[in-house]
């Protein structure tokens, strides 16, 4: 299944809030992007639909095996993206966009060869 750029942004933050707190529901989603309840609904529906996630009988939401690792990959390539555009100067604030619009788009040939490039001079992907 392609799974689409918002679908992806959501799985990260799933993944984030599941690194931060011990139960994430709809309205944590909300808050951290920003949306609105109708939205976030909506997609969390898609996602239960296409396997993605899963949500118990108290609204706990979980990424499924699938979920999980679509939402580590964007995560990954986030945190990588996000240092190297850094070490190359560029203010942390405007790295975590940029890497935000990068991640989505960059094949994996390209990604695992900036992980090379990084880990070649020494920083640490």
């Amino acid at each position: 299944m392609a799974v689409s750029e918002a679908i992806e942004n959501y799985l990260e933050t799933i993944y984030i809030l599941s690194q931060q707190q011990n139960e994430v529901h709809a309205i944590d989603i909300c808050s951290y992007l920003s949306y609105s309840r109708p939205t976030v609904s909506i997609v969390l529906r898609q996602m239960r639909e296409h396997g993605l996630v899963t949500v118990n009988e108290d609204n706990h939401i979980f990424l499924t095996e699938e979920g999980h690792r679509i939402a580590s990959r964007i995560f990954e390539r986030h945190e990588v993206l996000t240092q190297m555009l850094t070490q190359l100067g560029v203010s942390h604030e405007t790295a975590v966009r940029d890497a935000c619009k990068i991640e989505h788009d960059l094949s994996d040939e390209t990604f695992e060869a900036i992980k090379r490039h990084m880990a070649q001079h020494g920083a640490q992907p």
